[in-house]
């Protein structure tokens, strides 16, 4: 019974270190760079020619992104200590409102410099709406683009908008074009196009070749971010009060599926990603959001990753515009690129490209974690309120482990009525352990017991506990959807820490429940235990300490029902006494 007992308290606080574990190690901030050397524009680069490529180190990006032109940042939100920049984005703005974004492009580069989800309010401050991109200091996060090839227009180049005020009103469409005509004889258009109900906004650049010679253009398209987790994730020296799972690049190609790819590892030139590839896309993934500029077709494409400053991280992909490889004179081309910014919504965002689901962080048990993830969407569809969802399934969590709580029970009432015969080889054998084990497991034998049968469902539930943990953790669908009363955020620790409280007296009476250990340590242990996790659950999603909770009231219930059904009374502990 004590060695049942034990087991069963190892596996328990073991459930509870690794959530522990993960949950600190996912609201910790990301490592600061080390004895930063700021990457200057390129010698001898202009604004309107960016430099030709060259092929860089081993193991560095793929050589057409060594010509890049140096990403810009407006002078109003320099990050502090960071060297100046290419030059530097201008203060005209164009302004597009749709259902679903509100967006600021840079009047005269192009680059979109903040963008608004209209459907989903900021955290900590529901009276706002939550910006996914912005020049913040300590939040910057923008998007560019532009041409590679002598020249040709790129991000740095002065480009003309078509108008300063977009709004699609009733409309299904609007289109805002950028013109640029630097390199005599070529028109290049940059054209953003938005729709009703998207969060996709597609970036087309036309190109018309009117001179004497062929062209044969590269475009280019990345991101700019710090490494800060994103606004109201974290509070700096405490990690407890946000959370903020991985936050930085990620790739997915065919070959090696889904790359996370860490600041930390661009810092030391150590990204490890498929660089060339005929598929897949590039992210910019944080807690709950993400963009992605998904590449369309099967033609080569090369991503990259680049430390531009001290504080400053490019990622992004380059394509060829033409197909054929070079624009005749009197010829023209058209490249589409679809940049997605918006929330991971799972359904939605399988239907955009393949593996762009996976963003979604459900840790190493994601093959378990999807499909509750579809059950709990399910039963929503049909409850509407996530909260009470979440009850739902925990009762229905619960009806499915019942033939094994069942077993479980059989097995410590068995283990019940050996403990007159236990106590007396105890009394027999006294200190002499090896006789007392053995005498022990020869009673096992006889009597046809395994002690460790009641640990059995306890071990095969953890890792649907953990799954769903993880669930709770990274689903969007939860960001700022209430219960009732005071729980407006299920993604949010409870803030009267309610539900901490009950889920500890709820553990508290379960372990009350149980026949009580004779060892006074392990009895100090399970009252203990109770406390511990109350503590620790004030920091932890209401939706998560919620199901908790429910599990524990079930357990409270399931156990009266096994006492009642095995005969099996709390036995009053002997704690203390010899």
């Amino acid at each position: 019974m004590d060695t049942q007992r034990i087991i069963a308290l190892i596996i328990f606080s073991f459930s509870g270190l690794l959530l522990w574990e993960a949950w600190q190690k996912h609201n910790s901030p990301p490592l600061a760079p080390k004895n930063p050397t700021a990457v200057a524009a390129p010698s001898g680069t202009t604004p309107n020619t960016p430099q030709t490529p060259t092929v860089p180190a081993a193991g560095a990006v793929p050589a057409s992104a060594a010509g890049l032109p140096t990403p810009t940042v407006s002078a109003s939100t320099a990050v502090a200590g960071a060297p100046a920049l290419a030059p530097a984005a201008s203060t005209k703005s164009v302004s597009v409102r749709t259902d679903t974004l509100a967006v600021e492009l840079d009047g005269v580069s192009g680059d979109i410099r903040n963008v608004v989800l209209l459907k989903h309010v900021a955290r900590g401050d529901t009276t706002r709406q939550f910006a996914l991109m912005q020049e913040k200091v300590g939040h910057y996060f923008i998007a560019q683009s532009g041409l590679l090839g002598d020249g040709l227009p790129n991000h740095t180049s002065k480009w003309v908008a078509s108008g300063e005020n977009f709004d699609l009103g009733g409309g299904e469409k609007t289109e805002v074009v950028f013109t640029n005509t630097d390199l005599p004889g070529v028109t290049v258009n940059k054209v953003f196009i938005f729709q009703r109900g998207s969060y996709v906004v597609d970036l087309r650049y036309d190109i018309k070749n009117d001179s004497a010679a062929p062209i044969a253009p590269k475009a280019y398209f990345q991101f700019l971010r710090d490494a800060n987790p994103p606004e109201g994730e974290s509070s700096g020296s405490n990690p407890f009060t946000g959370i903020a799972t991985f936050t930085g690049p990620a790739v997915y190609t065919e070959q090696k599926k889904f790359q996370k790819v860490a600041f930390s590892d661009i810092e030391k030139n150590k990204a490890d990603y498929v660089k060339e590839a005929s598929d897949g896309w590039i992210a910019m993934v944080q807690h709950y959001f993400v963009s992605a500029w998904l590449p369309q077709g099967s033609g080569g494409r090369e991503y990259f990753t680049k430390r531009v400053t001290d504080t400053l991280y490019s990622a992004g992909v380059i394509v060829p515009i033409a197909s054929v490889g070079a624009i005749a004179p009197a010829a023209t081309a058209s490249l589409t690129m679809p940049l997605y910014v918006g929330p991971q919504e799972q359904e939605k965002l399988k239907t955009l490209s393949p593996g762009l689901d996976l963003v979604v962080d459900y840790g190493w048990l994601k093959t378990l974690a999807y499909p509750m993830f579809v059950v709990l969407s399910f039963l929503n569809s049909m409850i509407g309120n996530w909260g009470w969802t979440i009850i739902a399934f925990t009762i229905l969590l619960k009806l499915v482990f019942f033939p094994l709580n069942q077993k479980a029970g059989k097995s410590m009432a068995h283990m019940k009525t050996l403990m007159p015969k236990m106590e007396a080889l105890k009394a027999r054998f006294g200190d002499d352990k090896m006789k007392l084990n053995q005498a022990m497991m020869e009673l096992y034998k006889t009597e046809k017991v395994n002690p460790l049968g009641g640990c059995l469902p306890i071990v095969i539930q953890i890792p649907f506990f953990i799954a769903l943990y993880w669930v709770l953790l990274g689903a969007v669908e939860l960001r700022n959807t209430p219960w009732m009363g005071w729980i407006t955020d299920l993604s949010t620790p409870d803030p009267y820490y309610v539900l901490p409280v009950l889920m500890g007296a709820s553990m508290f009476i379960q372990t009350k429940l149980n026949p009580q250990p004779a060892d006074p340590i392990q009895a100090k242990v399970m009252l203990i235990l109770p406390i511990v996790f109350s503590i620790m659950f004030f920091f932890f999603p209401a939706g998560l300490v919620l199901y908790w909770t429910m599990q524990n009231i079930l357990g409270i219930a399931q156990q009266w029902y096994i006492n009642k059904t095995f005969n099996m009374a709390p036995a009053k502990t002997t704690a203390g006494k010899r």
